[in-house]
C-alpha cells in the first residue's frame, strides 16, 4: 500500500478534470481526493497498491492527457482507513 501526491499542470482547470478523475477512480481499487489549486494546477492524492495506482494514472492520462502538460509525483504517508475518492473544494 502506498500513497502518491500528483500535481498536474497545463490546461487542467475548467475542463472537467476533477470530475473525470473521480469517475475514473471508481473503476480502480484506489482512494483519495482531487482538487484545484490557486496556481491553476490540479493536485490529487491517490492511495492503493502501486500497480493499481499506475493503472489508474494511465487511465487518467488516456482520458485527459491532451490537457496535461506536466506532472510531478511524490510519495506521502498512507491514510489509514480511507475509503472512496472525492473532489475537494
Amino acid at each position: 500500500m502506498e500513497r502518491r501526491r500528483i500535481q498536474f499542470t497545463g490546461r487542467v482547470q475548467g475542463v472537467g478534470f476533477r470530475a473525470t478523475t473521480r469517475s475514473i477512480a471508481a473503476g480502480f481499487a484506489v482512494s483519495g481526493w482531487v482538487r484545484n489549486e490557486a496556481d491553476g494546477s490540479v493536485v490529487a492524492e491517490v492511495q492503493g497498491e502501486g500497480v493499481e495506482i499506475d493503472r489508474f494514472l494511465g487511465a487518467v492520462g488516456d482520458r485527459m492527457g491532451r490537457f496535461i502538460k506536466g506532472q510531478t509525483v511524490e510519495l506521502c504517508p498512507v491514510e489509514a482507513g480511507e475509503r472512496g475518492f472525492e473532489i475537494q473544494r
